[in-house]
């Protein structure tokens, strides 16, 4: 059967230096695609998707709402031509009604070692409109190495500088954040993958750096040590959300490789201050992550605590405004309120107030989103920071001698 993996574009944070990773959620899925199958990817932030393909089957992956839109669009124009599509990933979750209205089948969960019986069901018109597998995840032991031989390695650079590469060494979370759709998707129980076959993975990977997509390793001490342990002798560079703030792990980490990490910064405490200074004290950059908009925040919390940002010193900072995605706490909250300002969802990208704020109006919210990027990137530009990290990972891997096995493909 030829099939095609679609990933549709979709609209970057306003203000942010434009670059593309090569995704995960696609190169996942295609791991669980019988070898036999002629499957190619597109990924349509970095090449156009040819609509006049002649397939068997077209496959469209959706991380982000704001994805949605788009895909919706693709999959309409395939099946116009009588080519059966098929959607999932997270966003295909979060949106199964209204994507289901789009599609020959949806695939709710987990897809290792289920979709060969979806590909079987539709050699034989069997086809199901839903496969639902949404709180019976896959048993961790079955995700192997992801099928990264899909990509066109070429198109994800950035001014000739490659990507890093996204891995995870884990699923689910134990935490449940106000905005996030984790708890929804993945449950809340932590599931590390067994660390052989993290470290095989990242092995099969030619590339020094790397990106732990993982919702957070600060969920188990034992393992983080363990996971950096075993990581150290690869020799790799890695970026990663929060790490156990605990002075064993940190030196572990900064042992193994850890680069920067992202970290919420959600108030102007010591705390938050002395977090990033640890990190920092073991050579581990920080970007900050930067969520705007929620119900006590105000225009003068806002405007101290960019000044914060800058005290501190962060390497990079990411700013978001809350944006209520579908199985949240924040969804909940804000439609029972009545404050979700509309449901155009390519316009959910984070970077656009589609709420009604507690303390100011949309507008001003919007305005302080702008003025966050402005004053933070003020002195020196985005791209000129995320230039003086990409050096200190270079300087790494000349020291390491790794340098030549990281080029663009």
């Amino acid at each position: 059967m030829k099939i095609r993996l679609i990933y549709p574009k979709w609209p970057k944070l306003d203000r942010q230096t434009p670059f593309h990773l090569p995704p995960h959620g696609p190169v996942c899925f295609a791991a669980c695609v019988p070898e036999e199958h002629d499957l190619k990817f597109t990924d349509e932030n970095v090449e156009p998707v040819d609509l006049n393909e002649s397939v068997d089957l077209v496959c469209i992956s959706m991380m982000l709402t704001s994805q949605a839109p788009r895909g919706w669009e693709i999959a309409d124009h395939f099946r116009g031509r009588g080519i059966p599509v098929i959607f999932g990933g997270i966003a295909t979750m979060l949106h199964a009604e209204e994507t289901a209205a789009h599609a020959d089948a949806i695939f709710l969960g987990e897809a290792e070692g289920r979709f060969e019986q979806v590909l079987r069901d539709l050699e034989s018109n069997k086809l199901k409109k839903v496969y639902d597998y949404m709180g019976s995840p896959a048993p961790i032991e079955t995700v192997g190495t992801a099928r990264r031989s899909i990509l066109n390695r070429a198109l994800y650079n950035h001014k000739g500088v490659q990507m890093v590469d996204l891995v995870h060494a884990s699923r689910g979370c134990r935490f449940n954040c106000y905005p996030c759709c984790v708890r929804y998707l993945g449950g809340r129980s932590f599931r590390p993958r067994p660390i052989d076959k993290v470290i095989a993975e990242i092995e099969a990977i030619p590339n020094n750096r790397l990106f732990f997509v993982d919702n957070s390793l600060a969920q188990d001490k034992a393992w983080e040590l363990e996971l950096f342990k075993a990581l150290a002798p690869l020799k790799r560079t890695f970026v990663s959300h929060p790490i156990e703030d605990d002075e064993q792990v940190l030196a572990a980490a900064a042992e193994a490789g850890a680069w920067y990490i992202y970290q919420a910064v959600f108030d102007t405490s010591d705390y938050i201050r002395e977090r990033v200074k640890r990190y920092k004290d073991h050579g581990i950059a920080v970007e900050g992550t930067i969520l705007l908009g929620l119900d006590e925040h105000d225009e003068d919390f806002i405007k101290r605590l960019i000044d914060f940002l800058l005290e501190i010193d962060l390497d990079l900072a990411e700013f978001t405004v809350l944006t209520p995605f579908p199985h949240t706490r924040s969804f909940d909250d804000l439609e029972r309120a009545g404050r979700i300002l509309h449901k155009d969802w390519k316009h959910y990208t984070a970077g656009e107030v589609v709420i009604q704020p507690a303390k100011m109006s949309a507008d001003k919210l919007q305005e302080l989103y702008h003025y966050a990027w402005d004053t933070f990137y003020k002195d020196e530009p985005q791209v000129l920071k995320m230039g003086r990290l990409l050096k200190k990972a270079m300087r790494r891997e000349a020291s390491l001698g790794t340098t030549d096995r990281f080029k663009v493909a």
